[in-house]
């Protein structure tokens, strides 16, 4: 990561580091770049409201009747936020994080279905406990982290000068060549 990061670095890895749904607050309030962070940090905001409750809501007790609606309203979320990220503008989209963005966002609405499945409606209780659902939660709010904070040093760089135009004509060439190779 780079070091304009605006992600505090932890001073005994010298990584960058959230710990808390607080600190992830405290991060995404700042991400303001443009409209478009503005956007996604509040909705994502929004997300880590309804994961910090449905995981206190699981260390109280995993009954159906108490947890199961929490679920299914952050899948409504969910879909909103994803259709969000869906309709983010070309730049966002040109990132490699977005891709696995999507794909967290994915995998975690289809994770909620299961959990919600499992053990049939006529069980009292969850088979889902607070530990498996703050791990998922917190690999999918780190993807949509890692995204604005690349987008955000993306904006900040001078992104319109591609390396590639300063290549010498061989340099290019292996270039081509090492991808041709990568396809395979």
């Amino acid at each position: 990561m780079s070091t304009n990061s605006r992600l505090r670095l932890n001073p005994s890895t010298n990584l960058p580091s959230i710990n808390s749904f607080g600190e992830l607050s405290n991060f995404l309030r700042s991400s303001v770049a443009d409209e478009d962070s503005r956007l996604m940090s509040e909705s994502m905001s929004q997300l880590s409201v309804h994961i910090e409750a449905i995981i206190a809501g699981l260390r109280l007790n995993r009954q159906r009747t108490a947890v199961a609606p929490m679920l299914v309203d952050l899948l409504t979320v969910l879909r909103g936020h994803r259709n969000l990220v869906v309709n983010l503008g070309l730049p966002w989209r040109g990132l490699y994080e977005y891709a696995a963005y999507l794909q967290a966002l994915n995998n975690f609405r289809v994770l909620i279905g299961q959990w919600l499945l499992d053990g049939g409606p006529g069980s009292a209780e969850l088979l889902l406990c607070a530990e498996d659902f703050e791990l998922v939660a917190w690999r999918t709010l780190g993807e949509g982290m890692l995204l604005i904070d690349m987008y955000e040093q993306w904006i900040a760089s001078d992104h319109e000068h591609s390396a590639l135009g300063s290549l010498e004509e061989p340099q290019v060439e292996r270039a081509i060549q090492w991808w041709k190779k990568l396809r395979l």
